[in-house]
């Protein structure tokens, strides 16, 4: 498969208190000969529009695109108001996204924050419980609404939403599948993430391979910050080929080991089950 590989600039972070600026990763990229970048929203020191045409600008220079904005929001909430925000919220991201050149943004289904430790959630693998008084297929109504508030805003800016296989009401196949088939539209795909599928990895990952549009493919090296898994990333690549996937494969490096090490690694063991 004669795949692009890019990173995400999030895989030189990890949510550290001083953020790594978006341009070092480009200058990284280059070096490591990477296709692209996927820009990380939260990592961003500005969105005014002199910035974005500077990250625009040091892409082109440096032979890299902007291939993604990956964004963080949150559709499950019963207040129609913060909903309401949430979907401008995505609006504005994905004018953003259109200022950069990025053809995607990475988009979230939301969670129900009744587990609120990020660290214990992932003790329990991604599943929370809803708020008292609603039950899951609320959430479904309320990020489909949602999404198809978005989608005029999408189609105006060419820009596609790649719901990601997250956290909460995403952590199972069907649930990714159930929003996608509903909201069934183009400018909806699917961003397939290699490691948030803890349990039935292969199983899920085929099931979500079709609507695929772009891939994070996470590695461990040093040992995961929050955990590891073992990623078979022959069978991966068998499954997207099944599909013809032809897109990015986007570097979300979530282990213990230095970037300028672990990343190159990455890229290594990419390509090795590529061929």
């Amino acid at each position: 498969m004669d795949l692009r590989i890019g990173t995400s600039t999030y895989s030189f972070w990890h949510f550290l208190p001083e953020k790594v600026p978006i341009e070092y990763v480009m200058e990284k990229a280059r070096e490591m000969d990477l296709d692209g970048v996927e820009i990380l929203h939260v990592q961003m020191k500005s969105t005014e529009d002199d910035y974005l045409r500077k990250l625009r600008l040091l892409a082109f220079l440096n032979g890299l695109d902007i291939y993604c904005l990956a964004i963080h929001n949150n559709f499950v909430s019963p207040e129609e108001a913060k909903r309401k925000e949430q979907v401008d919220h995505v609006k504005r991201c994905l004018e953003i996204a259109y200022k950069l050149g990025a053809p995607s943004i990475r988009l979230n289904s939301g969670r129900w924050r009744t587990i609120e430790s990020f660290d214990e959630l992932m003790a329990r693998r991604g599943i929370e419980p809803p708020l008292t008084g609603y039950t899951d297929e609320n959430a479904y109504d309320w990020i489909i609404k949602a999404i198809k508030d978005c989608l005029p805003t999408a189609e105006e800016y060419g820009v596609v939403m790649a719901l990601e296989n997250h956290w909460g009401i995403t952590t199972q196949a069907e649930g990714v599948l159930k929003i996608v088939n509903a909201v069934d539209s183009e400018w909806l795909k699917v961003l397939m993430d290699t490691g948030n599928f803890i349990y039935n990895t292969y199983e899920s990952l085929e099931k979500i391979a079709p609507h695929t549009a772009l891939v994070h493919v996470k590695t461990y090296f040093g040992g995961g910050v929050w955990y590891s898994l073992d990623i078979d990333y022959e069978r991966v690549f068998n499954i997207l080929k099944s599909v013809n996937y032809r897109g990015y494969v986007s570097i979300e490096y979530e282990g213990k080991e230095d970037p300028l090490t672990a990343v190159p690694k990455t890229v290594q063991l990419l390509k090795k089950h590529m061929n």
